[in-house]
């Protein structure tokens, strides 16, 4: 009822509205967001990358309005790719989401700027991961993807959301594609015939999911780059220890070697996992967000864990 609540404000402007005008709400959203600029985001690319944890940067935006937005977004995701670029030392990639760049107002006008990112990126030698949305957008965000792939984009990645009953034949079908998948639980309010309800459900299909992108990773050789830009085929994105210890105990079954795989977590959020993975020999990447369009991204994260609402509470008691 609450994750449900939280969801419906993080796309409510009333709410997105009166939140931003308080002065504690960025304080606490400074835990999960890198800051407001991108000198702020390539500062903290540099601080993982010291601790030995890779990256990859998101230009917080989603759901533009008007071609002039979409355009605006896709010039912050250049210049976002050109500090990579210039940075040969950066160990970090990008991450997108399709309707910052117009998907939700023509799919045309997103096919031609996410072609003009794509190979922005190749330029500047690095990866971009196009994340999964809400269901509204998930055909749509596959048909690009693919017609990419078809343009002959190979440094492009897909997302997959655990939680939905199509995760699996979408997982299956891209691995034969050696595409390499972020694997989520999923962030987003779907309804009873799109998505698995219960909990239980959705984490035995994500152990499923890892085992087929784990399979994938051995058949087709895939390996994180040197630089650590470009990951695997398999990303497993979980702050759950119990699906970190069975992609673990799965993939040394398998034989995968360590660098056959990476596992994701966002940015401020168990700092102690990333760096004993680190430690314990497995590539790590940190996905880092950026930007001053934070809110919505900041109340899904509210949704997804009881902890950050206290946190978000105290907060207000201090502000």
């Amino acid at each position: 009822m609450l994750r449900s609540f939280l969801i419906y404000l993080s796309k409510a402007a009333w709410a997105q509205n009166l939140v931003t005008g308080w002065s504690f709400a960025w304080r606490t959203a400074s835990r999960f967001v890198a800051g407001t600029k991108l000198e702020d985001a390539m500062r903290v690319v540099h601080e993982l990358n010291a601790k030995g944890i890779n990256v990859t940067l998101d230009h917080l935006g989603e759901h533009t309005n008007t071609p002039e937005e979409a355009q605006q977004a896709t010039d912050d995701i250049f210049a976002t790719l050109d500090a990579l670029g210039a940075d040969a030392n950066a160990r970090g990639n990008v991450s997108i989401k399709l309707t910052q760049i117009g998907l939700g107002l023509d799919e045309n006008l997103c096919a031609q700027n996410l072609e003009r990112i794509l190979a922005r990126a190749k330029q500047n030698k690095t990866f971009v991961r196009v994340d999964i949305e809400d269901t509204p957008y998930t055909d749509k965000t596959i048909n690009l993807y693919y017609k990419m792939r078809e343009k002959g984009y190979t440094n492009v990645g897909m997302a997959v959301q655990a939680y939905l009953y199509r995760a699996e034949a979408d997982t299956r079908r891209m691995v034969e594609d050696k595409t390499p998948i972020r694997l989520v639980k999923g962030a987003y309010q779907e309804p009873a015939d799109k998505a698995f309800p219960k909990k239980a459900d959705v984490d035995a299909n994500y152990d499923l999911l890892t085992k087929i992108l784990i399979d994938g990773s051995l058949a087709n050789h895939t390996r994180l780059s040197r630089d650590g830009r470009v990951p695997a085929i398999p990303a497993i994105a979980s702050h759950d220890e119990k699906r970190i210890a069975f992609a673990k105990q799965y993939a040394d079954k398998a034989g995968l070697p360590k660098d056959g795989l990476e596992f994701q977590m966002l940015y401020g959020i168990r700092r102690d996992l990333q760096e004993l993975l680190v430690q314990e020999g497995y590539p790590v990447r940190v996905y880092v967000p950026f930007g001053t369009h934070w809110y919505p991204y900041f109340m899904r994260r509210l949704a997804e864990r009881p902890a950050n609402i206290w946190f978000f509470i105290t907060n207000f008691f201090k502000g």
